[in-house]
């Protein structure tokens, strides 16, 4: 649970895993460009590329909202 909640790692996989590949754009601003758009002709890999390339965005999401809790909260 350490690895989840370490900031140094999810900034890392957001920067790596997250936008890879790098050019000519990240992958996930193609995919949500295309999700944005209707996702026509979408298929199911695509939506797991949605999926795994966000993944790290969503922990960095998470943390943050850990993060803001727990300052308004004490």
């Amino acid at each position: 649970m350490k690895l989840l909640n370490n900031w140094r790692v999810i900034i890392l996989l957001c920067l790596t895993l997250g936008l890879a590949p790098f050019l000519p754009e990240p992958h996930i601003v193609g995919k949500l460009r295309w999700l944005s758009s209707g996702g026509n002709g979408m298929a199911i890999m695509d939506y797991f590329d949605v999926l795994l390339h966000g993944f790290p965005f969503i922990l960095l999401l998470r943390l943050l909202i850990i993060k803001i809790t727990k300052t308004n909260g004490a």
